[in-house]
């Protein structure tokens, strides 16, 4: 019984534990260790520990989350304790003896009757810098075919509401959260860049009514977004009508690949743009993107949550130096540097359609179309225009 439960958790991806009818650990799913190590690691599971015993207290101490573990446990105590009372031979005395000094004081008041399926609950959470935003925690009583009792499962969740995490969660792709949350933890990450930006965004924005304007902005959002999640990339910030995103050399087979997915992001929005025009009643023309594309070989990837928004950023010169490569893409050409183009192994060029041996460079400054800030800060880099 219990390990069909556990499977069920498992596989529909909830925080659950489950313990014994003497309330000892036997389970835990992957997602709440995952949540207890604050999305970077796994924590360990407690196995065979009493839930609220001194020994299981100590481990839970050790989380990534501990600093909230001694208040967490005393209001599952305060919330679940009449079941564990209800479960201990022995009854008040004996269940003072079993748990952590620290939560004896819950016991004396601990009530001696219980709902019978299932009790609610809640809890301060974790957040970031002290934010505690509340935690639901309910608990379910699990029994084999017989009626006796197998265990208890204890589920928990963010007391958002499930209307509002299906609508984050309704136009996200599940690939894509996965890569995010593979940078939680800051680090160098050698990658290919993509920055776009849409040229003559001034005058279009003039031009339309602002819900026009509003209506173009998003299609192209979702359009870049979808092109650069297609590929196997990341999605950076938006900063008006500009795009970045990242192609994570340990994301793909190779470093080749990664800078195949770079150029192939690239040509896929390129050629999205005209549907766009199309459904907003504009001219390709109207909206003409410049891309620049790039290899850090030493950029810093993470993860920056915030109360209002999760985003992907990077830092190291090469990503100033991409945004200057984008910069001098007028004309909406594609400028891509020599650093990225000789990560693409002769196999990988020739099904992009690119001959590697051909290929002259530019430096950046000497461009026609060089900005300042291009000719001040990376004159020296060799590109070309794909």
């Amino acid at each position: 019984m219990l390990a069909e439960a556990a499977r069920a958790f498992r596989d529909s991806g909830q925080w659950v534990e489950i313990v014994d009818p003497q309330w000892r650990t036997v389970y835990m799913t992957d997602d709440l260790r995952l949540g207890a190590g604050f999305m970077v690691q796994r924590e360990p599971v407690p196995l065979g520990l009493h839930f609220f015993g001194a020994d299981s207290l100590h481990a839970r101490m050790q989380y990534r989350t501990g600093p909230i573990a001694v208040d967490s446990t005393r209001a599952f105590l305060m919330a679940f304790g009449s079941w564990v009372l209800e479960d201990t031979p022995g009854g008040r005395a004996a269940l003072r003896d079993i748990v952590d000094p620290r939560l004896r004081d819950i016991v004396d008041q601990l009530p001696s009757s219980s709902p019978e399926f299932v009790i609610t609950g809640e809890y301060a959470g974790y957040g970031v810098d002290g934010s505690r935003p509340p935690m639901v925690m309910t608990a379910i009583r699990l029994r084999n075919r017989d009626g006796r009792l197998a265990g208890t499962a204890v589920i928990q969740k963010p007391r958002i509401m499930i209307s509002v995490l299906a609508t984050l969660g309704a136009m996200g792709d599940l690939a894509h959260f996965e890569r995010m949350q593979s940078v939680a933890t800051a680090g160098r990450r050698p990658a290919a860049m993509l920055f776009a930006d849409l040229e003559g965004s001034t005058p279009l924005a003039k031009r339309l009514s602002t819900a026009s304007y509003f209506s173009v902005g998003r299609r192209m959002a979702r359009t870049a977004d979808q092109c650069i999640i297609d590929a196997g990339g990341i999605t950076g910030r938006h900063a008006g009508d500009g795009i970045v995103a990242f192609f994570l050399a340990e994301n793909f087979a190779s470093e080749s690949d990664a800078a195949s997915a770079c150029i192939c992001a690239a040509r896929a929005l390129r050629n999205q743009m005209v549907e766009v025009a199309r459904r907003t009643d504009l001219q390709p023309e109207d909206l003409t993107m410049r891309f620049g594309l790039h290899w850090g070989a030493t950029l810093y990837v993470g993860r920056i949550s915030t109360a209002g928004r999760t985003e992907i950023t990077a830092l190291g010169d090469e990503v100033n130096e991409a945004a200057r490569i984008e910069a001098c893409a007028t004309g909406g050409r594609t400028l891509a540097s020599k650093n990225l183009l000789e990560r693409l192994t002769p196999d990988a060029a020739r099904a992009l359609g690119l001959h590697l041996d051909r290929i002259t460079y530019t430096q950046l400054g000497e461009l026609v179309t060089a900005t300042d800030k291009a000719r001040r800060d990376a004159p020296s880099i060799a590109i070309c225009e794909l």
